[in-house]
């Protein structure tokens, strides 16, 4: 099942990205309800760029890993489907029934995820699978986000724990795949 899903979950992605973005004129929500359903759609085209032909997997395994595999196919699918797609719908479901702040979860998830790759480009001197989609749409979403949050008067106790997820979410990714991947070199060893 995971491999079958594996092969095809980019191409959905594509398509249900497209629907969600069609899908946007008919809500009839504030703007910064808008702002933060388009998480979603724009966070998987950055997934489309990201994983197209498995570039994302391989480019970590070969650079961070030293050609181990320290990031799996389940991996990858867990972290984008219950992880991007599950936790900005939440973010989008927070924000509609409990205040409009709590829908800062899914740009603070944007922006840490766009600040890595922007960092990791610019420390490599080179591309890495989603920097032209963390730049072009990550940068300028988030930033209108966080600036029209204040119009809906999040707290920074929503701030902060939209920060607090997104750092808690890639760290537990980080340290999966290192442990993964030292898991692998002790058994090479």
């Amino acid at each position: 099942m995971v491999s079958w899903l594996y092969h095809r979950w980019v191409t959905a992605t594509l398509w249900i990205a497209i629907l969600l973005l069609f899908l946007l004129p008919g809500l009839h929500w504030s703007w910064f309800l808008a702002l933060i359903y388009l998480h979603t759609p724009i966070y998987m085209l950055h997934q489309v760029e990201e994983h197209t032909g498995d570039r994302f997997r391989r480019f970590v395994n070969q650079h961070v890993f030293g050609g181990l595999e320290g990031l799996t196919p389940a991996a990858v699918l867990w972290i984008n489907i219950p992880g991007v797609w599950g936790v900005t719908s939440l973010s989008l479901y927070l924000a509609v029934f409990m205040g409009a702040g709590w829908g800062l979860i899914a740009d603070w998830l944007v922006v840490v995820n766009g600040a890595i790759h922007i960092v990791a480009a610019i420390a490599q001197r080179s591309y890495n699978p989603g920097l032209w989609t963390a730049i072009f749409l990550f940068l300028p979403l988030s930033c209108v986000t966080l600036w029209k949050s204040a119009g809906v008067h999040a707290t920074w106790i929503q701030h902060i724990a939209g920060l607090s997820v997104a750092v808690i979410i890639h760290a537990v990714i980080i340290v999966h795949t290192e442990r993964r991947a030292a898991r692998l070199r002790a058994a090479h060893s």
